[in-house]
């Protein structure tokens, strides 16, 4: 698979920004040539939502018999940069065989296409949303989806060959298309593991036999306290499920200070005073693996670039490593990636890393100067699992 074409602008009118981004595409293509792109990818931060249709049908008249998957996002991501809370657009192109991918949607479906792994995009607020993504993911052989869930303060939009509001649609890709994918986290336990012992929908009275509010007290180091004394420390706490069969790999994981990939994060909503319990922001069944989290950021760096190094070494295990760390210049791509695709949360752009396109330039860093397109979600997707303060990271292989 020869190397992607990836382009990015910011202007406030997005016909504008298209007119940056598609001389940058043009003159790669001339570079590549023989270069005949079959797949696209765009992202578009939710100023130019308003326009989407418009962009979209511009970009498949300027690149006719493309195939085009996307997003609307609070942000939007290229190699080494973002556009958060600004306007701004990404575009990416493969050439891939065109029997080796299918673009789907509600009104499009796989039909007999034998879809080996899939990327994702939805719209949070659709009904039943968690069904879908399990029902998309058995529809794989694999059972593995990436993406995530478009996000907007204006239009949540996402894209597959038109402009789409609700359901899930996507690109599902044959078993001849080489991909590496990985989740980084963006929270650290600040407890131990426990198990659900009883519970109530969404609310939680005991953990491991105890009051689930004593524990969580317990762990936030304010034992005996108060609960109302505590609301500063308990509003910047979350919590990191893990289902049993999961459990084992990621409680380990936990207890040397890190979540594993199967861990989701979940917002904690609520006390119960009178029973002693939490309410978290999705279903707690008995059983389940739980440990309170808060955001990070320097785990959330050392786990970025921790899935960085996993890539490169599944990818080329005998190539020199490029250097990670802060202020080392890039150097050359990583041999063996056509191109990247990065999800991260919208609650992890902009400062959360430490300054503006900070999250980015640790992927350049770690990979090189791989074409990569992508977007700040509401959500994000891996396996068959949604995810929050998570960023996934997918590259094609060359």
């Amino acid at each position: 698979m020869k190397p992607f074409l990836q382009a990015h602008a910011t202007h406030p009118d997005w016909r504008l920004a298209l007119a940056m981004v598609q001389p940058q595409l043009e003159a790669q293509r001339r570079e590549r040539a023989p270069f005949e792109p079959t797949l696209g990818w765009v992202y578009l931060s939710d100023h130019h939502a308003g326009g989407a249709e418009a962009l979209l049908a511009e970009l498949q008249r300027h690149w006719p018999g493309v195939a085009w998957a996307g997003a609307v996002g609070i942000g939007v991501a290229a190699s080494g940069v973002e556009y958060f809370d600004e306007p701004g657009l990404s575009v990416m192109l493969g050439e891939l065989p065109r029997e080796a991918f299918r673009v789907f949607s509600g009104a499009r479906p796989l039909g007999s296409f034998a879809a080996h792994t899939a990327q994702v995009h939805a719209d949070p607020a659709t009904p039943d949303l968690a069904e879908l993504i399990t029902d998309m993911a058995d529809r794989t052989a694999t059972g593995y989806l990436f993406g995530g869930l478009a996000s907007a303060r204006t239009r949540t939009l996402h894209i597959a060959d038109a402009v789409l509001q609700g359901g899930l649609s996507g690109v599902a890709f044959g078993s001849g298309v080489g991909l590496v994918s990985r989740v980084t986290q963006g929270c650290q336990p600040v407890g131990r593991p426990r198990t659900v012992t009883e519970s109530s929908g969404n609310v939680i009275t005991t953990l491991d036999g105890e009051p689930a509010l004593d524990c969580l007290l317990a762990d936030l180091g304010l034992a005996g306290r108060e609960p109302r004394e505590a609301l500063p420390q308990i509003r910047q706490t979350l919590v990191g499920l893990s289902d049993p069969a999961d459990a084992g790999h990621d409680a380990g994981t936990a207890r040397r200070g890190a979540f594993g990939p199967d861990t989701r994060v979940r917002h904690l909503i609520g006390l119960d005073p009178a029973r002693r319990g939490v309410a978290i922001g999705d279903t707690a069944p008995e059983g389940l693996e739980l440990a309170f989290c808060q955001r990070n950021t320097e785990a959330a760096r050392r786990d970025l670039v921790r899935i960085c190094a996993e890539i490169r070494e599944e990818l080329a295990p005998q190539e020199e490593p490029v250097p990670a760390l802060p202020g080392a210049a890039p150097e050359r791509p990583a041999t063996g990636i056509a191109g990247a695709i990065y999800v991260s949360c919208s609650g992890r752009g902009g400062p959360h890393f430490g300054g503006p396109s900070a999250e980015l330039q640790i992927v350049r860093r770690a990979l090189g100067e791989v074409p990569l397109a992508g977007f700040f979600a509401a959500g994000e997707i891996a396996r068959h699992h949604l995810y929050g303060y998570t960023g996934v990271l997918t590259v094609f292989r060359a």
